[in-house]
């Protein structure tokens, strides 16, 4: 716990304590949005935002702008490079959004993101921020090819979504992981189809248990 509020404290340090030393504060984009290190950031999800990157310091700096979507076809999320600097930018300089669902669609109901789970949340834009962890190291051609691959092979897009949770788990974010996932298993609402492509095309709950455990065992 120490851990995490120190990595939170060190994406904010610069804009808060040494704000007197000439650093920017965070700054009002207009009244949905504010930006912090780089980032683009809705106020609804703010919190949940700030402590997904937290797990993250490879990501400090890196240009992520988080949107609202009111669908995204087949996801509650999807994380890319921007086209421009993909094309024109090295990788060092390449940026990148993460559309974010406004609402879920539970069948009879909606239930806005912001209002989803808080550790299931965080879980959900940690596993986007796991994508970005593997694009940022891929060159222009390697991401072009890697997109080719994973729109037309499944089992390319399920290598993809378990790298993602890997660099997720990795990092510290087992128990979020191990949430979004029980969370789209269990709540009432979401379609068998989606449902099932979670099952098929994601790292499964004992899978998730197991990369944790060996991960906590190397460490120890």
């Amino acid at each position: 716990m120490l851990n995490l509020v120190l990595k939170v404290l060190l994406i904010f340090l610069p804009y808060t304590s040494q704000c007197g030393d000439g650093e920017s504060s965070p700054e009002v984009v207009n009244n949905n949005k504010f930006e912090v290190d780089n980032k683009t950031i809705p106020w609804e999800i703010k919190d949940a935002v700030v402590e997904a990157l937290a797990y993250f310091p490879e990501l400090a700096g890196v240009r992520i702008d988080f949107e609202f979507r009111d669908r995204i076809r087949g996801a509650v999320m999807q994380a890319q490079p921007r086209v421009l600097t993909l094309l024109v930018t090295g990788k060092e300089t390449r940026e990148y959004r993460i559309k974010i669902t406004r609402e879920l669609d539970l069948g009879d109901t909606l239930l806005a993101i912001k209002d989803v789970p808080h550790d299931a949340l965080v879980g959900w834009i940690g596993h986007e921020l796991g994508h970005i962890m593997d694009y940022k190291e891929r060159s222009t051609t390697n991401m072009m090819y890697f997109g080719m691959r994973y729109i037309m092979s499944n089992k390319r897009l399920t290598e993809a979504e378990i790298a993602a949770d890997t660099y997720a788990i990795s990092c510290g974010m087992g128990h979020q992981i191990m949430t979004v996932k029980n969370f789209i298993l269990n709540q009432e609402g979401f379609s068998e189809e989606y449902r099932s492509k979670i099952r098929d095309l994601y790292m499964s709950p004992s899978q998730i248990l197991s990369l944790q455990e060996e991960l906590e065992n190397s460490d120890g």
